[in-house]
């Protein structure tokens, strides 16, 4: 018999966080997130993304064991500024047995037709910072640290409970070699000539900070018209800035700026530490503090976070200046690989953004959706 049973303590908590630990154990494929981190993260008193959301947190238990976890989502911006009436779930782990799955789902279900909500869809995080997706093509690839791994039954379990595919995502990487830094350099000059544009690099985080609302001001204008969009609030980007631009290598922060010195571009790439965070198996001290911050001076693969130019920028070459900056960058640092994060499969402007590198798609993800009504 399966039960499920809500998370209401911190010490449930840390099983809710660990319990992927023990479903993937010496799966060489899957990245685990920093246990603190992550339960601080689910904390409503230190994550502001609670002040617009609510979250429930559910495990399944059989024969008093823990086999399945779910965190049941409403994002109220989404639901009555955006008239959005979705249901969101993320957090999604379980063994493979379809009645753990369709129990934690009702359950989800179950909050969403309580809240006169539509119909669910995942699994999802709370906005666009957050991983997306289950995977269901590329499982012999490592996972990176923005992106949920999960066994192939995933999706499996969620078509015979009757969900469908609502959105496709492609990740893509390819080699530094074929990046053209002689093309991309001249690109570069002609479009911050034309349009009187600089490129900012940096060496230092503090001085990478006051930039910091201008960039998310820029990212919310960037990515306003995708179908995925929830814009990210005051609060969150004060969040983002204690929580990730400090372990961000400064030199792998690129802004452009116009005449005036407003930003009008940006992009944010992070060492790989997918390898670094399976030595540290969880945990910071005593040893894993040292893999991280080996990997972020170190680290000989990349993955690009974030990309944005402001809309009237956009479709003028401004990414050439990004790209040129990071090709000094990456040259000196003997980078190899260039890894992307999930991109919509219908987007099509970020595809010819990236097609002069002979990208190679090595994962697909989806989300899944189900009518609640």
């Amino acid at each position: 018999m399966i039960t499920l049973k809500k998370v209401t303590s911190r010490k449930e908590m840390k099983q809710f966080v660990r319990f992927p630990f023990s479903l993937y154990k010496d799966n060489k494929y899957w990245v685990p997130p920093i246990i603190k981190d992550e339960i601080d993260n689910f904390d409503a008193n230190k994550n502001p993304v609670f002040k617009n959301a609510d979250a429930h947190f559910y495990m399944a238990y059989k024969n008093q064991k823990i086999v399945g976890r779910i965190i049941a989502i409403i994002n109220w911006f989404e639901v009555e500024k955006q008239q959005i009436k979705k249901m969101r779930f993320g957090w999604f782990d379980v063994i493979d047995d379809i009645e753990v799955s369709k129990a934690l789902l009702n359950k989800v279900k179950e909050i969403g037709l309580k809240n006169d909500l539509e119909y669910i869809e995942g699994p999802v995080g709370f906005n666009n910072l957050d991983k997306t997706g289950v995977l269901i093509d590329g499982f012999d690839h490592i996972g990176t640290m923005i992106t949920w791994y999960n066994h192939p039954y995933y999706k499996d379990h969620l078509e015979q409970l009757g969900f469908v595919k609502e959105k496709e995502y492609l990740e893509n990487k390819f080699q530094f070699k074929n990046v053209d830094g002689v093309y991309f350099d001249r690109i570069s000059n002609i479009i911050k000539k034309r349009f009187k544009l600089k490129g900012l690099d940096f060496t230092k985080t503090k001085d990478i900070m006051p930039y910091v609302d201008e960039m998310f001001d820029v990212f919310n204008k960037t990515y306003s018209k995708l179908s995925t969009f929830v814009p990210i609030s005051d609060a969150q980007i004060i969040f983002f800035k204690k929580k990730y631009i400090s372990f961000i290598n400064p030199e792998y922060i690129k802004f452009v700026v116009d005449e005036h010195n407003k930003l009008i571009a940006f992009a944010i790439v992070m060492p790989s530490f997918s390898e670094a965070l399976q030595k540290a198996n969880g945990k910071l001290f005593p040893f894993g503090i040292f893999h991280l911050l080996k990997a972020k001076k170190h680290a000989k693969d990349v993955t690009f976070y974030l990309i944005g130019v402001h809309p009237e920028y956009q479709n003028k070459g401004v990414h050439a200046i990004i790209f040129s900056q990071y090709q000094k960058t990456f040259e000196k640092k003997g980078i190899v690989n260039c890894i992307r994060t999930p991109e919509l499969e219908d987007n099509e402007a970020i595809r010819k953004i990236w097609e002069n590198f002979n990208p190679v798609t090595h994962k697909r993800r989806r989300t899944y959706r189900k009518n609640i009504q």
